[in-house]
């Protein structure tokens, strides 16, 4: 491979990138640019590379890409259209009558908003657990500021909940079955991180006074939307379920999940002209799809020109603590999955308390930009007004946040290790 190439398609993921940034002013889609930059890296890619074994090596990189982006988009329109029906239909504002009083001070709300985003990424999936708490804040209709604001928290509470289990993060879970940490290790996360998102509560809460006064009524509830609630509750559980005892992939769950639904609504006989179950595939967010796409493709890209290698040479360079430190900042704007697959294949030796640390630094570093993790890129999908500059008013609390947490996870790495 030409050594320009490797320059060239660098630069074209660094354009990718501002492309992003820049999308309030240049008024172009973020989805657009990142699809392009991305198609047109591994076109170069193949253009450049000699005829033989060096260009069926990319072909199988490549293959195995698209799998993973295949996988990512099916699990992606299952667990959206699940959401869009049972917004639609009203349960999730039935879910909020349930739960909230009529009347709830903003900061309670933001505290309320952080414990269960903790929890349910824990249990589901962060994109799901997006999905979910973006919906439910969506619902209570508040002004945009201060729906940035409660979104902003939301990126950063599911992430952080999902790094201390298996189920939540799959970095964690990469880092679990390379045999680097212990089930146990990993539960010592949640309280450090959770004492993390608190403490961005209270950032956050400062100067909000008002209340939230929860309108409306119940919508009426029938027999089949109860049923397809459940479905889905069963789908998450089955997921976790799944994936611990049988190593089964959330997406085939998911699928299988997806077609009990649409079952179930035809024998309630609710599959009908006028209400068909599969037009709400059709309102899932595509353009969320493409984005992901692109960002793939370009991770992708970066992977197989062996950009993404070059970060292991840190750990030579400064400590242990210090270099995951770094990786926890780098991760906002790579990829952690294969970041984390090029450090686990790199052969480091670190003590339990520093992969501890590195669990929690790539699993919430992601955070500290939106577009640094799916959680940032399905909740900037999904708000009117959250863009990176809107989120980035919030950097230095997200920061502090990100320090907190990872100093108590390096603390209670010690103590367990």
């Amino acid at each position: 491979m030409p050594e320009l190439l490797t320059y060239v398609l660098i630069a074209l993921a660094v354009a990718a990138l501002l492309g992003v940034v820049l999308e309030e002013i240049t008024h172009v889609n973020k989805a657009k640019v990142t699809l392009f930059f991305g198609t047109l890296a591994w076109l170069l890619l193949f253009i450049f590379t000699p005829v033989g074994e060096a260009r069926e090596t990319v072909l199988e990189s490549l293959n195995e890409n698209i799998a993973e982006i295949a996988g990512l988009w099916i699990f992606l329109v299952a667990a959206m259209t699940f959401v869009a029906y049972l917004n639609k239909k009203g349960m999730i504002e039935n879910l909020i009558y349930l739960v909230l009083p009529k009347r709830i001070s903003e900061r309670a709300l933001l505290f309320l908003t952080a414990t269960f985003c903790f929890v349910f990424s824990s249990l589901a999936d962060n994109i799901t657990a997006t999905l979910v708490s973006i919906t439910l804040i969506l619902s209570l209709q508040l002004d945009r500021a201060k729906t940035i604001k409660f979104a902003t928290l939301v990126v950063f509470a599911v992430n952080s909940g999902g790094v201390a289990l298996i189920t939540g993060d799959v970095t964690t879970l990469m880092i679990f079955l390379a045999g680097k940490v212990a089930i146990l290790q990993l539960l010592a996360l949640a309280v450090p991180a959770f004492v993390a998102v608190m403490v961005l509560a209270a950032m956050l809460s400062i100067g909000m006074k008002g209340e939230v006064v929860v309108q409306g009524q119940r919508n009426d509830v029938r027999g089949v939307d109860v049923a397809i609630a459940l479905i889905f509750l069963c789908t998450i559980l089955s997921t976790i379920v799944g994936n611990f005892l049988f190593q089964i992939p959330p997406v085939l769950t998911f699928l299988a999940g997806l077609s009990v639904m649409f079952l179930v609504a035809r024998f309630f006989s609710d599959d009908n002209d006028s209400d068909p179950i599969l037009e709400y595939v059709r309102q899932v967010e595509f353009e969320t799809l493409f984005f992901f796409l692109g960002i793939l493709l370009l991770v992708g890209m970066l992977k197989e020109i062996r950009v993404l290698d070059g970060l292991v040479h840190i750990y030579d360079q400064v400590p242990a603590v210090m270099a995951n430190y770094l990786m926890g900042v780098m991760s906002a704007a790579i990829d952690n999955v294969p970041l984390t697959a090029a450090l686990l294949k790199s052969g480091l030796e670190m003590g339990v308390a520093e992969w501890m640390v590195l669990t929690y630094a790539v699993g919430v570093g992601g955070s500290l930009l939106v577009i640094g993790s799916a959680s940032g890129i399905v909740a900037m999908s999904k708000v009117p007004g959250l863009t990176f500059g809107s989120y980035l008013r919030y950097m230095l609390y997200l920061f502090i946040a990100f320090n907190i947490g990872f100093a108590g996870v390096y603390l209670v790495g010690l103590s367990v290790g």
